[in-house]
């Protein structure tokens, strides 16, 4: 959410930021923001007057009693009487101004960074870097499904029977794998400095609004009826939201934290042929990191986290690039993200395996996440990024690490995790 009085300052900019994510129909929300903000302070400025003049003829009430002059005090307490029912008017107008402000704001976008490209969709995003040779081996590799059958490791009809269409059973080596997966992640991040952190699996309302924009909440998050809960769609959501509504020290800062949780996603709209499978699915599991910093340290940062993904795929022999998303890509309130894409021999190109934004200070700004510094309170930057996630990542494993015999090889760095297993054989 921006800051309202740099929207009064800057409306030019707002819009063109409007313009730049291809949203030209919330730029009338600009100038409606501005009309509203100017009603507002022009009630907060006859209700702060009220108040004054109230105050000052209470005091005088005090002296007029004391001189005996009693009909004088009881029409200065009239006086009083009156001014108060016109504040209450006030107030309640100022509460519904101030609503409708809050809401209009929330569906303005953030100012994306100045090296974002412009472009209307992910069909414009650019690729930035590769690391490691992409390989295409000289024998077919099975749809990732197929793979997974040939080792007893996955049971998609009786998850079908069991919760429906975008669930799975994952069993034996391809379920240990999966888990070898998710711990490699979590030490691999430890080590790297983060502190562990397991989350609450479900958030309240406020956490929710707090950390998404109402597109991307009616999109991804389920319900719980009945209740003010919603199941967590990544545990960012949960991990940003411990931090609602606190005044950091800025010697606390930064904040670095990495979580396990499963995830849960409506994941609407229509799934190509490449999305079946463990693809796109209702359920999954993730290990995720997020920072809380200074916001002269969030570019840093940025650059920090996309580099650990890179490096843990790196690691387990899977090729990958980087894309940075364009401005018609970025959700509304990220500054600037970069996808992670990992390769794929059998389709022989890149899909995305995890994401990493920079979010500014839009989500310390709806959650009230401050930073007590040396010149005053401000509010902290949040930024978050994908280590992990098994279900798509084990596609990009198995392809790269398929054999022709079917097996599939347990690079070093993994071996632990599977009992010092160094091939999944075919059963």
């Amino acid at each position: 959410m921006l800051d309202l009085k740099f929207l009064r300052e800057n409306p030019e900019i707002v819009k063109q930021n409007i313009r730049n994510k291809f949203q030209d129909n919330k730029l009338p929300l600009v100038d409606e923001v501005i009309a509203l903000d100017a009603e507002s302070r022009k009630t907060q400025q006859e209700a702060d007057n009220l108040r004054a003049e109230r105050k000052k003829i209470s005091k005088e009430i005090g002296g007029l009693m004391a001189k005996g002059l009693k009909e004088e005090a009881e029409a200065a307490k009239q006086k009083v009487n009156e001014s108060a029912a016109r504040l209450a008017e006030l107030e309640a107008k100022e509460a519904e101004l101030g609503e409708k402000i809050k809401k209009i704001m929330m569906i303005i976008p953030n100012i994306i960074d100045p090296s974002v490209p412009i472009g209307k969709d992910d069909s414009e995003n650019v690729e930035v870097q590769k690391y490691g040779d992409p390989v295409v081996p000289d024998f077919e590799i099975p749809y990732h499904t197929e793979i997974m059958e040939k080792f007893n490791g996955i049971d998609l009809d009786s998850a079908r029977k069991v919760a429906g269409n975008g669930f799975y059973y994952l069993m034996g080596d391809i379920a240990r794998l999966h888990s070898a997966v998710i711990s490699y992640a979590r030490d691999f991040m430890i080590n790297r400095g983060f502190t562990y952190c397991i989350p609450p699996f479900m958030i309240r309302s406020d956490v929710v609004t707090g950390v998404m924009s109402f597109a991307e909440m009616e999109a991804m998050m389920y319900k719980i009826e009945g209740e003010d809960l919603f199941l967590i769609g990544t545990s960012e959501h949960s991990m940003i939201g411990k931090f609602i509504d606190t005044i950091l020290q800025e010697d606390q800062l930064p904040q670095t934290l990495t979580s396990y949780s499963p995830c849960f996603r409506k994941e609407k709209g229509a799934h190509g042929i490449e999305e079946r499978g463990v693809y796109r699915i209702h359920q999954f599991e993730k290990q995720e990191m997020i920072v809380v910093c200074k916001p002269e340290e969030s570019p840093v940062w940025f650059e920090k986290l996309w580099q650990n993904t890179v490096d843990l795929f790196r690691s387990l022999d899977i090729p990958v690039r980087t894309l940075e998303c364009c401005s018609g890509d970025l959700a509304d309130l990220k500054v600037k993200s970069i996808d992670v894409e990992a390769w794929s021999p059998r389709q022989q190109k890149y899909f995305e395996v995890g994401s990493c934004s920079n979010l500014g200070d839009a989500q310390a700004r709806r959650l009230k996440i401050r930073v007590n510094g040396a010149d005053g309170k401000y509010f902290a930057h949040t930024l978050n990024n994908t280590v992990v996630a098994p279900p798509r990542m084990l596609i990009a494993f198995l392809e790269n690490n398929l054999n022709a015999d079917g097996s599939v090889n347990i690079p070093e760095a993994l071996q632990p995790y599977m009992g010092g297993m160094k091939k999944i054989e075919v059963k």
